[in-house]
């Protein structure tokens, strides 16, 4: 019976290259999106892949949504926590709200995403928990005081579950990307992604297929051992 695999954020962008190699290897892919129903449902016609609209800032939207999708596919093996937003701004003009938005989806809607799963891994004694950060939770970014410290609390949760999981088969690693050929990324304007370039000794920008080989070697049944990781995916740009 092939294992499922939860992947929120998984319709677009970097999400939905995850989705479809995970699907490729031969798991049953759930993949969450928050609002564009039309790009969902095409997603879903181009691939086959389910998906599933909630907001992961919302712990019971979560946890509803999670249901649904174990009903359908049965109980979730890998969760790829992937689902995030930025609301850049200088730090002395950023807003209240730009600071809870940001927390509440990127740091706040792992734990939504992980704690209604858990649980039943723990329970089965396999588990692959898979969150992507940034390499901005690892350097800082000007404009970004919101983003960045989501993105470094994410490794935290990484680094504690892998303590609490690991004698339960449950494994928590991290993929830090570098700067990746997403949409948003793409529509910078060209001096601005030249200039990112520039700052990238491998020359170019990440594909998204990249990203998603690093969760299908986390998310699989031999890597056990590998636990409490972190895979910087980045061109060389930085170094922990």
């Amino acid at each position: 019976m092939a294992k499922v695999a939860l992947v929120t954020g998984g319709s677009r962008g970097i999400g939905a290259a995850i989705s479809k190699k995970l699907k490729a290897d031969g798991y049953d892919v759930a993949a969450t999106y928050a609002g564009n129903d039309e790009a969902a449902a095409k997603f879903t016609e181009e691939t086959g892949i389910k998906t599933y609209k909630w907001n992961v800032g919302d712990y019971d939207d979560s946890a509803a949504g999670i249901a649904k999708v174990e009903a359908d596919l049965g109980p979730v093996d890998v969760v790829v926590a992937n689902a995030g937003i930025t609301r850049d701004a200088p730090f002395h003009k950023m807003t209240k709200d730009q600071w809870q938005q940001v927390i509440d989806t990127n740091l706040t809607g792992v734990f939504n995403t992980v704690h209604p799963i858990w649980p039943g891994m723990r329970e089965r004694k396999f588990g692959r928990v898979i969150v992507i950060s940034s390499i901005n939770g690892q350097k800082g970014q000007f404009g970004q005081v919101n983003y960045a410290a989501t993105k470094a609390g994410d490794l935290g949760i990484v680094k504690s579950l892998a303590q609490e999981g690991a004698r339960f088969g449950i494994t928590a690693n991290a993929i830090c990307p570098g700067y990746i050929a997403t949409e948003m990324v793409m529509a910078v304007p060209e001096k601005v992604r030249d200039a990112i370039i520039g700052q990238i000794p491998a020359g170019r920008l990440g594909e998204p297929e990249e990203i998603a080989r690093c969760v299908a070697f986390l998310a699989a049944d031999d890597s056990e051992f590998v636990n409490g990781s972190t895979i910087s995916a980045n061109g060389a740009q930085f170094f922990v």
